[in-house]
């Protein structure tokens, strides 16, 4: 077993008068060593594309997920997917990706775009098998992972974008591939190389899309630890205690609030200096020797979970978070982009500032916050574990 992860992310946007988009991506993790994605492209727009999408997603993720064979499954989406009544065909296309132990990628694709896959920065011709399973060509690729390997799939939305407007026949492949070459060096999360993607489609369809449009990233990456201290212990007592298992732990160290970095810098023994910044509306940040962030506490973490939740949704606040260098912004960055396992050290006391009732802060919210953040990294593929002192 290698120290490599998946980071996978991935935007859509509806046909222009749609409430629904045709296009559905589906990631099952059967076990901690596997991952199975799944992105379909149903046909035509709306509803009934929706529905055939969703459908075959949901099939493909569940049985591979099972072990069954390919075979099996494609049978199984030809039998189960209605046929259109104008078109006399039932299917979606599909691109499935099977990372296995994370040391390989199982590639089937089935009249998708071509998945593509950066290697070293540059695009890698990687060796495809093509296989007729009921009736359909089959594309199926085994690829040995690298660190920094990068897979782009979309749907047929992203090569369609600008058709008739900024260029005669769309955006090419091979205009896509230097798109994203370009972006691979910057270290991007996967969800933001996504969602710049998807945006620049939007652009060239002048933000009226001809067609649904969905691009899934796959960045294969090494683990990334790291630590966030949130609150002082409820007893004193255990102050010692919970800064020796923090500070103790590999990666970079996270301390937000202001009694708890108070209590930071007496155990490490460093001056706690206050950094102003008047650039922001958020409490400004601070320095401790041995320290690699100290923020505010609960003002700072609420916009962090409001990030979050954006992040898993529409993405639209990446430029704001991915760009600023007050403490939410900077926390999202290292939560967001490079942690991959992240601890969180809880301290239980109720601060006698958040008791009075004119604020909207109690101990309570502050408990939410970090259930609701951690559910939101949950959701973003990364390990997870709270302890509470």
């Amino acid at each position: 077993m290698n120290d490599l992860c998946a980071d996978i992310g991935y935007k859509s946007i509806n046909h222009v008068g749609e409430q629904l988009c045709g296009d559905h991506v589906d990631i099952v993790e059967p076990d901690e060593n596997s991952t199975v994605i799944v992105l379909s492209d149903g046909l035509g727009s709306g509803v009934k594309a929706s529905i055939l999408s969703t459908l075959t997603s949901k099939i493909f993720s569940t049985m591979l997920a099972a072990g069954l064979p390919l075979e099996d499954c494609v049978e199984a989406v030809a039998q189960t997917l209605p046929v259109c009544s104008v078109r006399g065909v039932a299917y979606s296309t599909f691109t499935i990706i099977h990372l296995k132990n994370n040391e390989t990628a199982e590639i089937i694709q089935y009249d998708n775009p071509q998945l593509i896959l950066i290697r070293n920065e540059k695009n890698f011709d990687y060796p495809k098998i093509e296989m007729n399973i009921g009736g359909k060509k089959i594309l199926k690729s085994v690829i040995s992972l690298r660190e920094n390997d990068m897979f782009i799939a979309m749907s047929d939305g992203c090569p369609h974008a600008g058709i008739g407007m900024a260029y005669n026949f769309g955006w090419k492949r091979e205009d896509i591939i230097d798109f994203m070459e370009t972006l691979a060096p910057v270290g991007y999360t996967a969800k933001t190389l996504a969602t710049m993607l998807v945006d620049e489609c939007d652009e060239l369809y002048g933000h009226a899309p001809g067609d649904d449009a969905t691009a899934c990233v796959v960045r294969i990456r090494k683990r990334e630890p790291m630590n966030l201290l949130f609150g002082p212990p409820f007893n004193r007592d255990d102050a010692d205690r919970m800064m020796s298992l923090f500070f103790s732990k590999a990666g970079k160290h996270i301390v937000c609030g202001g009694t708890t970095s108070s209590i930071a810098a007496k155990y490490l023994g460093k001056p706690l200096r206050a950094k102003l910044d008047f650039s922001s509306d958020l409490p400004p940040t601070a320095e401790i020797e041995g320290v690699d962030l100290v923020t505010e506490g609960v003002i700072t973490m609420n916009k962090v979970v409001e990030y979050a939740k954006d992040y898993l949704g529409e993405n639209k606040f990446y430029e704001e978070w991915s760009m600023k260098r007050d403490g939410a912004s900077q926390i999202s960055r290292l939560l967001f982009e490079e942690a991959t396992d992240i601890n969180f050290y809880v301290g239980r006391a109720i601060n006698p500032a958040h008791q009075n009732p004119e604020l909207p802060i109690n101990f309570n919210i502050k408990m939410n916050l970090v259930e609701e953040l951690s559910k939101c990294l949950r959701e973003m593929g990364k390990r997870i574990k709270v302890s509470y002192f």
